[in-house]
């Protein structure tokens, strides 16, 4: 599909340059600050260099008081204490990381994870009443609560009290709890909104240690979970959350938890002895990656792997993997939840296929402004990937449905732009359940209550997108001459890291280049090409671009051409060399 390349705005010359001559750096580094919010030389220097003092008084965030304060109760008086969680990433992380601080102090407190087919998502009747049953007089609810109006009123009546700690959007109304924290209540002034489940379980412990007087260094072995939800559950990585992922990241790639070890060598990551620039380490070294880390790689590596067991067997053997201590053990629980993750391929592969060609045979699907598509038989695991799956395919928002118990339950990814959480509470009258964010979501639905939902769906997102044309679009941060890429240049460029959402990895375009002698196909469909700037630079760059073999033969016709690109290091044999990773390329634009 086509794309649309879109050059954001520009950042306000006069700052740029003041920026440039304060940090001494290229004019285009300083823009690119610009346009994150960042003005001055203070801000600059907290955005290089991330602090954990610069973290916010969890006792800012509303409830936070009367939630240590019932921890505290239930401590003091021997309660037993269930930390429950979501089946997700989010939420096993949010579970292992409150499970694992307090059962440092205190050994009258489980976890639980409901069962995605029997229970749901979300904290369940059953999982009430598995806690009344067993004495658990106050649960913990992480990544998930929100909205539990009756189920939290039910709990009371079996005496059981509920500290809810989530980060979704609230209903109208909230749970009657006895304490209520999600930084998105609309009567919360915690500054920062966009805290993983799992941060918000931080945050918990953070306030916990803060009102004991603990020194906040106890805190630091927690934040490799922290940074694998931020990256898993897709939320920004502004503020807060990008001084967590940063710390967490240096914490995953020096010393990760077992759990997460096994699962980076399930990955096929490796380690090596080193002292972080390449070079051997004698004695008692720390153990590095091969390559340091990044979100895109708990994105793609990390958190499918843990997902994978909620979505095929029970998201319990993911806690159990993150909380484990023993390396042995650990390896043997992260074998298990790999081969979860071999059979979640193989059925989303199969439920996606099958989703393509019920869309290409029917006309009205083809044309509709929105894809909600049903399949009895499809894996309740794997629907939210297929969801993504058809998203990327076909661009509009969807929503991908199977059976399961007595509901027709599915997951919905959107757009950029579209908020499909305002448009799923438009069709809410004619649903049993929903939740999520603006560009993901959940719902359950009566079986009676499909066609109408299907058919609501559609005009309400017919009636959003009237005049809009929905093409995906390639958010330029400026236009660069290759003569500005040196390693210096990419030097500073680093140092804008960790990127995802909200801090995407700088994406430049650069117009009118050609590709020099030896460009070819290799691998599957890849170009491997080297470029230059006729006239203005004369030192070629070399450049992959994926998937993008169909361009060879413009390519070697010398024909000029225009390309979208992030800069990145290239390792061959050793030897490290700058590298263009094009993301797409037009001619005659």
């Amino acid at each position: 599909m086509d794309k649309r390349w879109v050059l954001k705005d520009q950042g306000d010359g006069e700052i740029v340059k003041m920026l440039s001559s304060k940090l001494s750096i290229d004019r285009n580094l300083s823009n690119l600050l610009v346009q994150r919010g960042i003005y001055t030389f203070d801000q600059a220097k907290s955005f290089f260099r991330p602090s954990l003092e610069d973290l916010h008084d969890p006792f800012l965030m509303k409830d936070m008081d009367k939630a240590i304060e019932r921890i505290e109760k239930a401590l003091d008086s021997g309660e037993k204490i269930m930390i429950y969680g979501d089946y997700d990433v989010d939420g096993t992380s949010a579970v292992a990381l409150v499970y694992s601080y307090f059962h440092k102090i205190y050994n009258k407190l489980d976890f639980y994870i409901p069962d995605r087919y029997t229970e749901g998502y979300g904290i369940s009747f059953m999982g009430i009443d598995y806690a009344a049953e067993n004495n658990f007089s106050l649960v913990i609810a992480l990544d998930c609560g929100i909205k539990a109006v009756e189920k939290v009123a039910y709990a009371h009546e079996r005496g059981v009290d509920f500290i809810i700690c989530d980060h979704h959007r609230p209903g109208a109304d909230l749970p009657d709890a006895c304490a209520v924290l999600d930084p998105k209540r609309a009567d919360c002034q915690y500054p920062y909104k966009e805290l993983s489940g799992c941060g918000i379980g931080f945050k918990l412990i953070q306030a916990y240690a803060q009102h004991n007087k603990i020194p906040f260094s106890s805190l630091y072995e927690y934040l490799d979970l922290v940074v694998v939800s931020i990256a898993s559950d897709i939320v920004d990585i502004t503020g807060e959350n990008r001084i967590l992922a940063y710390y967490g990241l240096k914490l995953l790639n020096t010393k990760p938890r077992p759990g997460l070890e096994a699962v980076l060598k399930f990955s096929n990551v490796q380690k090596k002895e080193s002292n972080g620039n390449g070079s051997k380490v004698n004695g008692n070294s720390e153990d590095f990656f091969s390559r340091f880390l990044t979100i895109s790689d708990l994105v793609f590596l990390v958190g499918p792997r843990i997902n994978a067991a909620g979505r095929i067997e029970s998201g319990l053997n993911s806690v159990k993997l993150l909380i484990c201590k023993d390396s042995d053990e650990a390896l043997k629980l992260g074998e298990q939840i790999n081969n979860n993750n071999i059979e979640r391929k193989n059925l989303d592969m199969t439920a996606t296929q099958q989703a393509l060609e019920m869309i290409a045979k029917d006309e009205e699907m083809l044309k509709a402004r929105s894809t909600v598509i049903y399949n009895p038989a499809w894996h309740k695991g794997v629907i939210g990937i297929v969801a993504s799956r058809l998203t990327e395919h076909y661009y509009r928002p969807t929503i991908v449905l199977t059976f399961s118990g007595d509901f027709i339950t599915g997951s919905a990814r959107s757009v950029k732009d579209f908020d499909i959480y305002d448009a799923i509470d438009a069709c809410s009258d004619l649903l049993e359940h929903f939740g999520g964010h603006k560009y993901a979501a959940g719902l359950s639905l009566r079986p009676e209550n499909y066609e109408a939902f299907k058919e609501r769906f559609e005009q309400v997102v017919a009636s959003r997108l009237e005049g809009k044309e929905l093409f995906p679009e390639i958010e330029v941060d400026e236009v660069l001459p290759l003569s500005a890429i040196n390693s210096r240049f990419y030097n500073i460029l680093k140092q804008f890291a960790p990127f995802g959402p909200g801090n995407a990895s700088p994406l430049f375009r650069t117009d009118g280049v050609v590709a020099t002698y030896g460009s070819r196909i290799v691998g599957k469909n890849h170009l491997k090409l080297s470029v230059i700037h006729p006239e203005i630079s004369s030192q070629p760059l070399p450049a992959i671009a994926f998937q993008q073999g169909d361009h060879y033969s413009m390519i070697e016709k010398d024909i000029p051409f225009n390309i979208c690109f992030h800069i990145e290091e290239n390792e061959w044999n050793g030897n490290v060399s700058l590298q263009l990773n094009i993301k797409d390329l037009k001619f005659g634009d």
